[in-house]
């Protein structure tokens, strides 16, 4: 039982050091999806409604969903941009 706690006190710190050292790098991601999503959306005089990241081809990429207002006060339309996150 003593080689188990030896085990689990070398991994346990190690693991919450891995999960702090990738919280950083998401949010900064999921940031930057959503200052593209927000000039996505003002460039096509929409809003925005979703950012999110995701992978294509093994490269980062922004799923953007922005809602653009309807003609004659209709109902918005929803349109969906993948772009490349930088």
């Amino acid at each position: 039982m003593s080689l188990f706690r030896q085990i689990f006190r070398f991994a346990a710190p190690c693991a919450c050091a891995l999960g702090l050292l990738g919280a950083h790098v998401e949010p900064a991601r999921a940031a930057d999806c959503y200052s593209i999503g927000q000039q996505i959306a003002a460039q096509n005089g929409g809003e925005l409604a979703n950012a999110t990241q995701t992978e294509q081809n093994g490269r980062p990429a922004c799923v953007i969903v922005v809602l653009i207002p309807g003609k004659d006060g209709g109902r918005p339309r929803r349109q969906e941009f993948i772009v490349p996150a930088n």
